[in-house]
């Protein structure tokens, strides 16, 4: 059996700000070719695990202990200038907003071919012919002319599609995906997953799928972990996750999710009993140890 492509283990974490826990002892295991979700709501630890991965922790998260072992190294075990190296080449990020993802003050050619030339070596040429065949991939319809535009002059989709292609340009062996929908409307959302998928397969790359939708997961991932105030409630395959959940916890969010293949199903708030349950666990995992 081949070594994952990410082995998180026992990773822990403190907000140095707040004196509290935002990661409990979390276990992360990302296949090759695998898109992984990270669910959970607002606070769970989602994206602090992503940016964990990415070197993009604030200074105020401090890692108290674990380890983030990516193909085989143990990030903690590089310096600076090396880790740094390793991120710019093999790990890249699909942010959140499509908006404060690009500079507004420069033209999709250069944000997009920057990185080509400063990590991998490209030749201008080389590296807007790059950027030429990745707009078309992600099914820009005309890729010249979003070259030369500003990002304001394209839409939050488009703005996205240059996010993603920047994201597979340097064919990178792990994509974080943060949230990558949240600011588009419900049919442009539907396009980027099916884009996301699409370039994931062909590519061959690992995905780390951030988000809180539980519909989202359905569509888009392998497998999933579900976290809540940064602990691991929940992990498995997709499949299991939605058809048959074993947590409470689990059960009550599907029940609080719309269903828009069937506009009969209600959505149920998430009991107060199965709240004070997670509660008493954390608690429980917490006691004894100092933050």
């Amino acid at each position: 059996m081949s070594a994952p492509l990410l082995d998180i283990s026992g990773l822990s974490a403190i907000s140095t700000r707040e004196n509290a826990r935002v990661l409990r002892d979390v276990d992360l295991v990302v296949a090759e070719g695998e898109v992984h979700g990270l669910v959970g709501e607002s606070g769970a630890g989602k994206s602090t695990i992503a940016k964990a991965v990415l070197d993009m922790l604030p200074r105020t998260i401090r890692v108290t202990g674990g380890r983030i072992v990516f193909r085989g190294r143990d990030l903690a075990s590089l310096d600076r200038a090396s880790l740094r190296a390793l991120v710019a080449r093999e790990i890249a990020l699909i942010p959140q907003d499509p908006m404060t993802g690009l500079n507004p003050t420069r033209r999709i050619e250069a944000q997009l071919t920057d990185g080509m030339r400063l990590v991998a070596g490209m030749s201008r040429g080389e590296a807007r012919e790059r950027a030429l065949a990745l707009l078309e991939e992600v099914r820009i319809a005309d890729p010249a002319r979003t070259l030369a535009a500003y990002p304001h002059e394209l839409s939050g989709g488009m703005r996205q599609r240059v996010l993603i292609a920047a994201a597979f340009a340097l064919e990178p062996k792990l994509v974080v995906a943060d949230e990558p929908t949240t600011a588009l409307d419900v049919t442009v959302q539907k396009q980027i997953l099916r884009l996301i998928r699409g370039m994931q397969e062909r590519h061959g790359t690992g995905v780390i799928f951030v988000t809180h939708d539980l519909g989202v997961v359905a569509k888009i991932c392998d497998r999933v972990t579900l976290l809540y105030q940064g602990k691991v409630v929940e992990a498995g395959t997709a499949r299991e996750m939605i058809e048959t959940p074993r947590h409470a916890y689990t059960r009550a969010l599907l029940a609080a999710s719309p269903r828009y293949d069937r506009p009969e199903h209600g959505c149920d708030p998430v009991p107060g009993s199965v709240v004070a349950g997670l509660e008493a666990e954390i608690a429980r995992h917490d006691e004894g140890r100092a933050p």
